[in-house]
């Protein structure tokens, strides 16, 4: 029945889901609006979820797992950037190969490592913990108020609080400091940038290093928070989630930030209206509740993509006039 839905439980898992997104929305958003067209954000948190999981059981530290994932993450985004700036090459199919290639190699490595069908054993002990924020005991009975600092802002982990704290930190630095001046204009003229004795090259591939340390923070969270573990294709298309939530936000970190929110909030609503009847039409089956996110991204795409203003240099590699 109706009576079963929980709005409050929606409202927490949506605080919850939104970390994965907004992590991989701000690392694409710092590629793309250098000018180089990010599809492999898919792939970096694969890689990253499997390193941070891997050395996390390993060593039972959580902060090493993360360490970990962090550097196999710029790796990948270092040969991303060789590829898509150095050499030229299509960023298009230098992102899909990257991410092919991850789904595979994950899973093989996860086998041949730990030898439980492609995933890592369970993390436990090396799992973020929630935080108890100050006070909560002496509020927790408090109606609403108890449940708004209890659940609501407080009970999640420190990564949660790290994305939603990288929000205006990303929005200073891309519209206040001067490497975001010099990122925004690489991404809009590489050409007028390289005239005024900025470096077009340098600039991606600082945007893409950027963008390799945020994505690592996204597959860390999806390993050792959400599932505690690491398992084949966990992502789960949250990579290209993250890319529609930039052009829902039309590439400003403010937006893509309401972006993330919106589909975190879909992902939380599809699990808790599974298996609720509803008048007339009765219980939903499962395989359609599970389409929302991915519903949601086509009607997004079909009606903002045409209203959206992406970098005007976006997917064009930069050739030094002569």
């Amino acid at each position: 029945m109706l009576d079963d839905f929980n709005l409050a439980g929606v409202l927490v898992s949506t605080v919850r889901n939104a970390p994965v997104l907004i992590f991989a929305a701000m690392a694409g958003l710092f590629a793309e609006r250098s000018g180089v067209v990010d599809l492999a954000l898919e792939g970096k948190m694969l890689a990253a979820a499997f390193a941070a999981a891997a050395v996390g059981f390993v060593t039972q530290n959580p902060w090493l797992g993360v360490a970990a994932g962090m550097g196999v993450s710029v790796l990948l985004a270092l040969l991303q950037a060789y590829v898509s700036i150095t050499q030229k090459g299509n960023q298009l199919v230098c992102g899909i190969a990257l991410n092919i290639a991850l789904s595979g190699l994950t899973f093989v490595l996860a086998q041949y490592f730990f030898q439980q069908g492609g995933r890592t054993p369970d993390l436990q002990a090396a799992r973020f913990s929630e935080l108890v924020l100050p006070g909560s005991s002496l509020i927790a009975q408090v109606p609403l108020l108890g449940w708004l600092w209890n659940s609501l802002i407080g009970g999640h982990t420190i990564l949660v609080y790290l994305a939603f704290a990288l929000v205006p930190l990303v929005h200073w630095i891309v519209y206040h400091s001067r490497f975001g001046l010099r990122l925004r204009a690489v991404g809009e003229n590489p050409h007028a940038a390289d005239a005024a004795g900025v470096s077009v090259v340098q600039t991606r591939y600082a945007a893409l290093l950027i963008g390799g340390v945020l994505c690592s923070f996204s597959g860390a969270y999806l390993s050792m928070v959400q599932s505690g573990f690491f398992l084949r294709d966990m992502a789960a298309g949250n990579g290209f989630l993250a890319l529609t939530a930039l052009v829902f936000g039309n590439w400003r970190p403010l937006h893509t930030f309401f972006g993330c929110l919106m589909f975190g909030f879909f992902a939380a609503l599809q699990i808790q209206i599974e298996g609720v009847a509803f008048p007339v039409v009765g219980k939903i089956p499962g395989s359609l509740i599970q389409m929302i996110p991915y519903v949601l991204t086509v009607i997004v795409l079909a009606g903002l993509m045409a209203r959206s203003v992406a970098p005007k240099a976006i997917g064009q590699p930069f050739v030094k006039s002569r």
